[in-house]
């Protein structure tokens, strides 16, 4: 992972216009989703070039790949339960912008996130978990400080997620990495979450 790649041929701008094309693709039931000739193969076996990279939760009803309906080689994905940020991570992140170039950052998250209704048992109930569980879930716990814990289940869940999403995305560009590369102009950075029952992407302004 040490050598260095060019970058995609696509601003940040661009790269976020072809993710919400591809989910319209997606939502209408007009993915592309073709066979790989291995001529494409062959020619992305000599180096990565992604649009995009995304931060998304491990289920297995969000794969990001269909979601976008984007190919072999378009995006650069790292997927953990409740899309939480840790030390491993980070360093991918990392390794995304300073070696891949890619100009977009995305953070998704999606509705009924099982890590963050358990991040929600356990503030709420004192439910406890096995102590790996227990570690990633502390992770999502400040995001739930601004989240009004008084709404009513669905909502209340609603609300976590989103706030989970928009505290992975601040921590990100308030990095020491983040901040810089922001700061140069390099890298766009954009929550999302993912809705099950539609299949739609809902971006999340600042």
């Amino acid at each position: 992972m040490s050598h260095d790649h060019p970058g995609p041929d696509f601003t940040a701008e661009e790269a976020l216009a072809r993710l919400k094309a591809g989910n319209e693709r997606f939502v209408a039931g007009q993915a592309r989703f073709p066979t790989v000739q291995k001529e494409v193969l062959a020619e992305l076996a000599r180096g990565q070039r992604p649009y995009a990279t995304i931060l998304g939760c491990s289920d297995s009803r969000v794969p990001p790949e269909l979601v976008f309906d984007a190919g072999f080689g378009e995006l650069f994905i790292i997927r953990v339960a409740g899309n939480v940020l840790g030390p491993a991570i980070a360093g991918t992140l990392q390794y995304a912008g300073t070696h891949l170039h890619t100009p977009l950052f995305v953070v998704l998250g999606h509705d009924g996130c099982g890590a963050v209704e358990a991040a929600l048992a356990s503030r709420l109930e004192g439910v406890e978990h096995r102590s790996r569980i227990a570690w990633l879930l502390e992770g999502i716990q400040p995001a739930l400080d601004g989240v009004d814990l008084g709404l009513a289940p669905a909502a209340r869940l609603s609300a976590a997620v989103e706030a989970n999403v928009r505290w992975t995305v601040r921590a990100i560009r308030e990095s020491p990495e983040g901040a810089a590369r922001t700061a140069e102009g390099r890298m766009q950075l954009v929550g999302a979450v993912y809705e099950l029952t539609t299949g739609r992407v809902r971006f999340l302004g600042d």
